[in-house]
């Protein structure tokens, strides 16, 4: 299983981005599950289960429903 960054850019195989709040927890059912914000709009904060949110799609390109964004700032050379 991969593992998940907190505060991580990620991009899901639609193309828009997100970035990863918190692991948090359903207060009934204790499932583990990933908060996430949209970097676009209104960003609207989003919850999925963790294991969807780690799922292999293959779709567009991109082998995961998400995948972690190595975003290098502008001073780096």
């Amino acid at each position: 299983m991969r593992d998940l960054k907190i505060k991580g850019i990620y991009k899901h195989y639609k193309g828009d981005l997100y970035i990863v709040e918190d692991i948090i927890f359903h207060s009934e059912t204790g499932e583990k599950m990933v908060a996430y914000r949209a970097l676009y709009g209104d960003n609207t904060l989003w919850c999925r289960p963790y294991d969807m949110f780690l799922d292999e799609v293959n779709k567009n390109g991109q082998k995961y429903r998400f995948e972690l964004q190595k975003i290098k700032s502008l001073n780096e050379k």
